[in-house]
């Protein structure tokens, strides 16, 4: 692709890749169950956020790399039309004796094994991480790669010094080239406070660097080799939100964050019956009973009883039963959970038979005896005390 088109993208037919192979094992016992570009933000996975944003910028060609639990997002996403984009799917694995077997190859060995199959990058082509909510303006963010004359350029954001040890910190000269790179260094150590985040625009000769049918990562090994290169590799430094869902307490804190409207991108779903409090479909709720403080969210089919009491930002997902009495604040719910009668949830996610607080610290319902979390598919009166 031309490095002298910096006059828009919008017309352009534009090529993306989301990196959706990894297990996600810091956001477990989640991901256990669902691959982490699946994993819930206010009622609909992290994913579909993403190729909503590639599709506002024209990126309507989207390949996505699957390995673990790859059929979840297979039968969600289909071939993308629903969301007015193509998809289509690099599975890295292999079935033995009925059981997928992940085998997966690194962002961007991922990447190589794409290109290997059937040269489906043949410009300039963006690649995302499919964990993290965005709303960068990715039109722009091309035309300052083209501008650049980069072969590779990364989307960087600054952060507040003391929260360096979390990122891979990017280190520029004064041209905005990317001289080197720390992985989480230490606060006193750290060069710059310019963090990757995780959205890279590449040319295709950029693949060249990529060995094949290695496991090979973008950040630990692609970019290294282009930094030794010499070759112009740039820093796109343009304000966005950037919400990384690496670990339970992102999860939990994005919920919050967007639950309170700081990502204004992201409206709360349903309709709102009182001021903060957004309901689904067919809700029971006794609201003359209830003490209920907004933001709330209570999904379609769910039954509030008598007493309860629900402090927001919580999200109550579809099919849920919350009995007389219960006190849950902060706290994601996911559907068909039923918390018990005087139960009190604080600060939390429930999910299955799993109880999470917001730091991640997990234990299973049924080790810690906590009856009062079952699935509200079975039916009570089989419950002792639930």
């Amino acid at each position: 692709m031309s490095n002298c088109r910096y006059d828009g993208v919008d017309n352009e037919q534009m090529k993306a890749m989301i990196l959706a192979a990894g297990k996600g094992t810091r956001v477990r016992p989640l991901t256990d169950e669902m691959p982490k570009p699946m994993v819930p933000i206010v009622g609909k996975p992290v994913m579909e956020y993403l190729v909503e944003e590639l599709a506002r910028h024209g990126f309507d060609e989207i390949m996505v790399n699957i390995s673990h639990l790859p059929e979840k997002i297979e039968s969600y996403f289909g071939n993308g039309e629903r969301l007015g984009v193509e998809i289509g799917y690099s599975f890295e694995g292999f079935i033995e004796e009925g059981e997928i077997k992940s085998t997966a190859l690194g962002s961007a060995g991922g990447i190589k094994n794409i290109q290997e199959f059937g040269g489906f990058f043949d410009d300039t082509f963006l690649v995302v991480c499919g964990d993290a909510l965005i709303d960068l303006d990715l039109s722009k963010a091309v035309r300052e790669h083209w501008k650049s004359g980069a072969v590779a350029s990364i989307c960087t954001l600054a952060v507040d010094p003391k929260d360096v040890v979390d990122y891979g910190v990017v280190v520029t000269d004064d041209t905005g080239q990317i001289i080197s790179f720390q992985e989480k260094p230490a606060v006193e150590d750290a060069l710059s406070n310019q963090v990757n985040t995780g959205v890279y625009i590449f040319e295709p000769e950029v693949l060249d660097l990529i060995p094949s049918g290695e496991q090979f990562d973008i950040g630990g090994d692609l970019f290294p080799k282009i930094v030794e290169r010499g070759l112009k590799f740039h820093a796109i430094d343009i304000p966005f939100n950037w919400i990384d869902i690496g670990r339970i307490s992102d999860f939990w804190e994005a919920n919050q964050k967007i639950m309170q409207g700081e990502l204004r991108t992201i409206p709360m779903p349903g309709t709102e019956v009182q001021p903060g409090v957004w309901v689904g479909l067919n809700t029971s709720v006794d609201w003359d009973e209830c003490e209920i403080e907004g933001p709330v969210y209570i999904g379609s089919g769910t039954r509030v009883e008598a007493g309860s009491k629900i402090v927001g930002p919580t999200w109550i997902g579809h099919g849920c039963h919350i009995r007389e009495n219960a006190d849950i604040s902060r706290s994601i719910i996911f559907e068909y959970t039923r918390i018990g009668s005087a139960s009190i949830v604080k600060d939390s996610v429930a999910f299955g038979r799993f109880f999470v607080d917001k730091d991640g610290k997990a234990f299973e319902s049924e080790d810690m005896h906590l009856d009062w979390v079952t699935d509200s598919r079975i039916p009570a009166e089989l419950l002792n005390g639930a």
